[in-house]
């Protein structure tokens, strides 16, 4: 009775799911940040206009623009971050054409607007892109090897950043282009102590089309009538053609368990009122694929369902600036056998809350790249990062002599000329 109990609760409390209460609001201070709570979602509120300045090298277009215009899918998939952050620091306040006063530099490279027919990303040619990219920023301007880029950052957001390969297993082996190891990544959400999540980064999440998602919101107080709801794999017979490794099984025991449970709408098939369908459902689920994270977790944050996030070690992005415990659920990978007792044991009283929450318009402007950008989206998140990361320490700068570009570091194929 308790899931059907649960079920009617939310669908004839819609109204007060949607109700932002009137909270006392608390403000902290900690390292030049304010964290307002209550009401306000407690996402970090904060403007690092004024107390960063950037400086973005003007590279040939064939390293960013050119790509773009010659496949313009690549402004559209989950990866298109690396195009947006250039995008919004080229009319960013924070922007300083003065390379003598900027406290970071960036270097807009687009490493995943290589697209195959079907409009996936594949980097096999980023390692040489970056590389090419580098020389000539370090052959141009003196900034990069000053620090060997520890003042510098770049956007890297394929499933394994700056290890640039699709695969787990060859991106391990393959590592982190020496060439960044001083420099700051944005990258895409990953795994705690992995290979490819370099220490120090800012993780950031995937790109989901604002304007899309806006032209298809319900109205306020549409009921929840659906208690947990997914669209995706849960087996990758192409990749995984034996079973268990593709999301480490965790999809595979999803459909497994809970196919046949009324509780349950889960699927292969992505409907085309697919955003419609997550603004009637109570939790999304957002577990692994091949990498730990997908836009899901972005799209039910914008969709005010609550995130069921099922991957182990999960590095969330901007986690010190959304508070994930208080929107979400983990549930872990050994775990999804009883996901069903996990989430209809959770009170109603707590599932509003989140509901609440979620439903903050500042909640869901930080997870979105918004054009143009608005105070408190995920570029200014970005940027608030890059500040609280001020200023640079006193081994940021070397010492005359001390740095050593090491043009043939990295896999063989990699060294042929970009």
């Amino acid at each position: 009775m308790r899931p059907v109990l649960a079920i009617a609760i939310l669908a004839t409390t819609a109204a007060a799911v949607l109700f932002l209460g009137s909270e006392a609001q608390e403000v902290k201070q900690d390292h030049h940040t304010e964290r307002i709570s209550g009401s306000a979602g407690d996402v970090l509120e904060d403007d690092a206009v004024g107390r960063l300045k950037v400086y973005v090298y003007d590279l040939p277009a064939r390293y960013n623009t050119a790509l773009l215009e010659k496949d313009p899918r690549c402004l559209t998939h989950m990866f298109a971050t690396e195009v947006f952050v250039h995008r919004s620091l080229l009319s960013s306040a924070v922007r300083t054409l003065d390379p003598e006063e900027a406290d970071w530099f960036f270097v807009p490279v687009y490493t995943t607007c290589d697209l195959t027919a079907s409009g996936h990303p594949m980097p096999f040619d980023s390692p040489r892109m970056m590389r090419s990219a580098i020389r000539l920023v370090a052959e141009r301007w003196p900034h990069w090897n000053r620090s060997e880029g520890a003042d510098h950052f770049l956007v890297t957001p394929h499933d394994f950043g700056a290890c640039f390969h699709f695969k787990e297993d060859k991106a391990v082996a393959r590592g982190i282009l020496p060439l960044l190891r001083r420099a700051t990544l944005v990258q895409t959400f990953g795994q705690r102590r992995h290979a490819c999540l370099k220490g120090g980064s800012i993780t950031v999440p995937p790109y989901a089309p604002p304007a899309r998602m806006e032209a298809r919101r319900l109205p306020p107080g549409t009921p929840r009538s659906v208690f947990v709801y997914f669209r995706g794999l849960f087996y990758d017979a192409g990749n995984d053609p034996e079973g268990g490794h593709y999301a480490r099984g965790a999809r595979a025991s999803v459909w497994e368990n809970f196919r046949s449970n009324p509780l349950f709408d889960i699927s292969t098939e992505r409907p085309a009122t697919y955003y419609e369908d997550m603004q009637r459902a109570v939790f999304c689920l957002c577990p692994l694929g091949w990498a730990p994270w997908s836009p899901r977790l972005v799209e039910a944050v914008v969709f005010g369902c609550i995130p069921v996030v099922i991957a182990d070690d999960i590095v969330l992005p901007f986690a010190d600036a959304i508070p994930w415990a208080d929107i979400g659920v983990f549930v872990a990978e050994e775990d999804v056998p009883r996901l069903d007792t996990i989430l209809t044991s959770i009170p109603a009283e707590v599932v509003l809350r989140k509901q609440r929450l979620l439903a903050t318009p500042a909640m869901k402007r930080a997870v979105l790249f918004s054009q143009p950008s608005q105070p408190g989206d995920a570029f200014h998140q970005i940027l608030n990062g890059l500040a609280r990361k001020l200023p640079h320490g006193d081994g940021v700068f070397l010492r005359p002599g001390q740095t050593v570009l090491n043009w043939t570091a990295g896999p063989p194929g990699d060294l042929k000329p970009w």
